[in-house]
């Protein structure tokens, strides 16, 4: 049984606080008098703060204190929340994620010129606005703020030493809050035959006198809240004074200075050990969420190896199937059905595993455009819809870098000045509108902006100049703006830190054809453009329709499917020229895969035609024979065939042989294309 590194637990714990103090951060730039805002960042540095210094981050710590300080100041009301301190926060937690992920490593002096900006931030009497100055009444009252006097007896679960906690440094935390005498309960400790060394058996009782409220108190225990025994009640300071004969504030460290000195039995009568008090209090909202949630951490590899073994359980699955179809055994046939359906409970199950809403993609994009906007000067407003919409969690990782670039490009070529929105009529921010839903077995996530749109004249004499088409070549809409994604295109006048290298969009297009995804781009002038990326919902497993063409078996994905007729050899010859069948009064282009696949087999007498559809376009696919549902465990095509756009993959059958999975969007848009030349010719 492997146990998990608590440094990595504590780098995945971390890289969640800091997403958690980002998007504090980013709120509170729209909102800089909210003080829950203000509060909730300063809850997350604190417990990034303690748990870094905890796991022995120890340059962490010491740098995130600066950081907590600065908006300390502002909980207690001494300096203003400004844009300039958000900004600078922001560009502080960069240094900190490096911090967590190579904390022995050379840093150079950023850390000295990110606090000096902090502090400029902090410190500077310009950089408070007048909307958000703090009253005098509020300064007076922080100034004047009475102390209060606390017991605090808490205990640790055993392991938590070996867990990396360190009762230490939670210690040294309630010392900063205010004078504090402390004492160590060691009648716990067991003989000395049987004592672990590796285990804790203190406990400790703390009076502390502080002009902090509760919640500060809370804020030290909130890393290790949910295993620890903690009791806080407050106490008049004639109590205080009393609660022990010894005052530790001098000692550097007040357990260890407790444990040098031998401890004499009438020293330990003087008071009784530490009860196991329930936590009767308020839990912030975060840890009584993640609570109910009841979260399991799995590593993402783990799931992907599940995913491979239901995925070959399912082939075996289909090779019983096979088995007991052929078998007149009345047992062997229930046995089958019976495995069959629980390997597709099984694989729905490991499928709902697998998706994560997109939101944990979208929430990436707004310290994006809130960098992007103090860099170019435009004022921005992101709007996100459909976060709920779940994809899976490969499509999700390999998604993140083309929108980067699509996101960057949409502020960059899109989105005008301020200066030229108000003279063309309108707002002076523009918005940029990253949305995403589901469409039968695919997704769509759109990039939506409403600047300047397109330029098409540009993007023609871009292309020609290039010489990725001839001088005055004829060309759809649709074929001309998808030129932007040709390798090295740029329609940029100079190169600038956001683009004009015309590597970016090409990154875009490959990566969605890798996903078995296309690209469709709106553009109207004046008005804005749309780019929207059609993605499979998932590459590991699929229903798919099992079909014959020839000698060959193929899948085509159910959920592109929407009907299927018979096509009689009649109606066959007839159509013979013009490839089209009328279906509800509309004419839908078909495609003959024996003459596609150039089988150099004679057509069934019955043939059909399975109707399969991409959005509002449809196209027919001539197939021999349906012979029925397949549940398809994709297995990616080989290098050899990387360049055979008609398959977006392969499956293994029950009998051991290969069939190919048809790539459903190149062949709607063969069809639609032999449809527009047919319509040309004729």
């Amino acid at each position: 049984m492997s146990t998990l590194d608590p440094v990595a637990v504590f780098r995945t714990e971390a890289a969640e606080c800091l997403e958690a103090i980002e998007a504090g951060l980013l709120d509170l730039t729209h909102q800089l008098d909210n003080k829950d805002l203000v509060d909730a960042v300063f809850r997350g540095l604190h417990t990034l703060k303690g748990s870094g210094a905890m796991f022995g981050f120890e340059a962490l710590a010491a740098f995130t204190h600066h950081c907590e300080t600065a908006f300390d100041r502002v909980r207690k009301g001494e300096v203003a929340a400004t844009s300039e301190l958000v900004a600078a926060v922001l560009a502080a937690q960069d240094h900190m994620r490096a911090l967590v992920d190579q904390p022995d490593a050379d840093h150079g002096d950023i850390g000295h010129k990110l606090l000096a900006q902090l502090q400029a931030a902090v410190g500077g009497k310009e950089a408070v606005p007048a909307a958000v100055s703090v009253p005098a009444a509020v300064r007076d009252a922080a100034a004047k703020k009475k102390k209060n006097s606390w017991r605090v007896r808490f205990s640790l679960p055993a392991n938590s030493m070996a867990n990396g906690t360190n009762p230490l440094g939670l210690l040294d935390e309630l010392r900063d809050l205010g004078e504090c005498t402390v004492r160590a309960d060691t009648s716990a400790i067991p003989p000395l035959d049987a004592l672990a060394p590796t285990e804790l058996h203190i406990s400790w009782d703390v009076t502390l006198t502080s002009e902090q409220d509760r919640s500060a108190i809370d804020d030290v225990f909130i890393f290790v809240l949910d295993d620890m025994e903690l009791s806080v009640e407050e106490i008049d300071a004639s109590a205080a004074a009393t609660a022990a004969p010894v005052e530790e504030k001098a000692a550097p460290a007040p357990v260890a200075a407790a444990s040098a000195a031998p401890v004499s039995p009438t020293t330990v009568a003087e008071f009784r050990p530490v009860e196991a008090v329930p936590v009767k209090r308020e839990v912030p909202a975060a840890v009584s969420q993640a609570k109910a949630a009841e979260n399991v951490r799995v590593p993402a590899e783990r799931l992907d190896e599940l995913m491979d073994r239901v995925g070959e359980l399912v082939i075996a699955q289909s090779r019983l199937s096979q088995l007991a179809s052929a078998s007149t055994d009345i047992a062997l046939r229930s046995v089958s059905e019976e495995i069959e359906r629980l390997s597709g409970e099984l694989r729905d199950t490991m499928m709902v595993l697998r998706m994560v809403p997109v939101a944990t993609l979208f929430s990436r994009f707004r310290r994006l455009v809130h960098d992007l906007a103090r860099e170019t000067g435009k004022v921005i407003e992101l709007v996100t819809e459909g976060e709920s919409t779940e994809v899976d969690k490969t499509v999700i990782e390999r998604l993140a870098d083309p929108l980067v670039h699509l996101v960057r490009n949409s502020i960059d070529h899109g989105l005008e000045t301020p200066a030229d929105r108000l003279a063309s009529g309108k707002s002076e921010a523009g918005t940029v509108t990253l949305s995403a839903r589901q469409a039968g077995g695919e997704v769509i996530i759109s990039i939506k902006d409403d600047g300047r749109g397109i330029n098409r004249e540009r993007v023609r004499a871009k292309a020609e100049s290039s010489g990725l088409i001839q001088p005055g070549q004829p060309l759809s809409d649709s074929e001309l703006l998808q030129l932007i994604f040709a390798p090295g295109f740029s329609t940029a006048a100079a190169i600038t830190n956001l683009s004009g290298r015309g590597v970016g969009m090409d990154v875009v297009k490959k990566t969605v054809e890798a996903l078995r995804g296309a690209i469709d781009i709106v553009s109207v002038p004046g008005q804005g453009s749309e780019v929207s990326l059609r993605i499979p919902l998932t590459l590991a497993i699929i229903d798919g329709l099992l079909v014959r063409v020839g000698a060959g078996r193929y899948v085509i994905p159910l959920s592109a499917v929407e009907e299927c007729l018979e096509l009689s050899l009649e109606e066959d010859l007839r159509s013979r020229g013009r490839s089209f069948i009328s279906l509800r009064d509309s004419l839908v282009p078909f495609l003959r895969l024996r003459d596609l696949f150039r089988t150099g087999t004679k057509p069934d007498v019955h043939q059909k035609v399975v109707v399969i559809s991409t959005g509002t376009e449809r196209v027919g696919l001539v197939v021999d024979q349906i012979i029925g549902d397949h549940q398809t465990v994709i297995k990616s095509m080989s290098k050899l065939h990387n360049n055979v756009a008609t398959f977006s993959g392969a499956t293994i059958l029950g009998d051991g042989s290969v069939a190919l999975i048809l790539d459903v969007g190149h062949l709607v848009a063969a069809g639609q294309q032999q449809e527009a030349q047919l319509r040309v010719a004729g």
